[in-house]
């Protein structure tokens, strides 16, 4: 993609998914040692309140996606800025582990704006460009994850809550973002449109599209791999890899992955893209995410573990625009906003499942956990296969 010529409400939401991905993701490694530390939580506990998010997304993203195809991204993408503000604030406040579940809960719940910014993207960008504009907001999803968990492991120096302050204060710069600086997306007479099918595509008719169901498992049983790593990690960190400053060493190893994203996806994606097509693509990735795991799943050093990360990372910055660019290309474009919220749902689904059970495999053994994400990663490479077969029986328009 020619990075000259990019459509400037791109560049916007691209800035907008940064700021907020920062003050998301600089929480990541410190969330499960805080609830540990400060509330006493066990394992088991720490999974289900990281669980607790996924749960509440499954039910929300739907609904805004499909909101957004009615009423227009803007609304929605502040509506649910401000719920992520609201939650944050609550988890600096918070004085028990009701209030926590609470803040996961509302999060998820209104956390629709990561949802909307891709129906956003696809809008303003054409089919055959779609993959690597939503490279783009992975990459700069991998910007902020090279920023945001690296300092969240150095202000928690400062006090275990002010990290959380400081993501509020950068989710409300979104905000403030979003109402003066982001135009909407869909015309007037797009939403009136699009209000006649918006809520026409449910679960049991998004099955029954081929490539949509092939992309849904694909996504299923990844996500159901990375929220293990999710609700783990910090915890494998502080038990595993490193003997002092936990916090610290797990946001730098997550600051690898968010590097190799970004340059995974601004300088491999379409490349690999034009070369081998979306679906292909898919599969490469999902094989290169399952050597990171396997690397995880026999690691006890931080050597290889910076090695797993790094694999991991350039497999899931190949996979995740790839997959999302399918699914949205497989219904009509008035569906986009319900297609990504069924997508997001089934990823929180995913999540909700995997980090669930996490806090018991991880009882069993600190390497537990990325054995059993391992594995799941091998079996996904199954319906990647499938969509390929797909792929070529019906050719995509290229995307060269």
């Amino acid at each position: 993609m020619d990075f000259r010529n990019l459509d400037k409400r791109l560049i916007t939401i691209l800035l907008i998914v940064f700021v907020q991905m920062v003050g998301a993701s600089l929480i990541i490694p410190i969330l499960p040692l805080f609830a540990k530390n400060e509330f006493g939580m066990s394992p088991t506990l720490i999974t289900l309140l990281v669980a607790s998010f996924y749960a509440a997304q499954f039910i929300g993203s739907p609904i805004l996606g499909r909101w957004s195809d009615e009423v227009g991204r803007v609304p929605v993408l502040v509506v649910s800025q401000i719920g992520t503000v609201i939650s944050f604030i609550m988890f600096g406040m918070a004085g028990a582990v009701w209030v926590l579940f609470a803040a996961r809960i509302l999060d998820g719940l209104t956390g629709g704006n990561i949802v909307v910014a891709q129906a956003y993207v696809t809008d303003v960008t054409p089919k055959e460009k779609r993959a690597q504009a939503l490279g783009l907001v992975f990459a700069a999803f991998g910007v902020a994850f090279f920023i945001g968990p690296a300092l969240g492991g150095i202000l928690v120096a400062l006090g275990p809550r002010i990290p959380y302050f400081i993501a509020a204060g950068a989710a409300a710069i979104v905000v403030l973002m979003t109402v003066f600086t982001l135009d909407e997306s869909l015309s007037a007479q797009e939403r009136a449109e699009h209000q006649a099918v918006a809520k026409r595509l449910s679960f049991p008719q998004a099955l029954r599209v081929r490539p949509l169901m092939f992309s849904l498992v694909v996504v299923f049983v990844a996500q159901s791999a990375l929220g293990i790593l999710m609700a783990t990690f910090a915890l494998f960190g502080e038990v595993v890899l490193f003997a002092s400053r936990p916090e610290l060493g797990v946001g730098l190893l997550l600051g690898v992955i968010g590097l190799f994203q970004v340059i995974t996806q601004t300088a491999l994606l379409g490349r690999a893209i034009d070369r081998f097509g979306e679906t292909r693509v898919m599969v490469i990735a999902i094989i290169v995410r399952t050597v990171g795991l396997g690397a995880f799943a026999v690691t006890g050093t931080v050597s290889v573990a910076v090695v797993a990360c790094a694999l991991f990372a350039v497999g899931s910055g190949l996979l995740m625009p790839t997959v999302q660019a399918v699914a949205t290309r497989s219904v009509d474009d008035s569906m986009r906003g319900g297609v990504l919220g069924i997508y997001q749902s089934t990823a929180s689904l995913a999540v909700i499942i995997s980090v669930a059970v996490s806090g018991v495999l991880f009882a069993i053994s600190p390497h537990t956990p990325y054995m059993a994400a391992f594995v799941m990663s091998i079996v996904s490479i199954v319906p990647a296969v499938m969509l390929v077969k797909h792929h070529i029986r019906r050719p995509q328009p290229s995307t060269t």
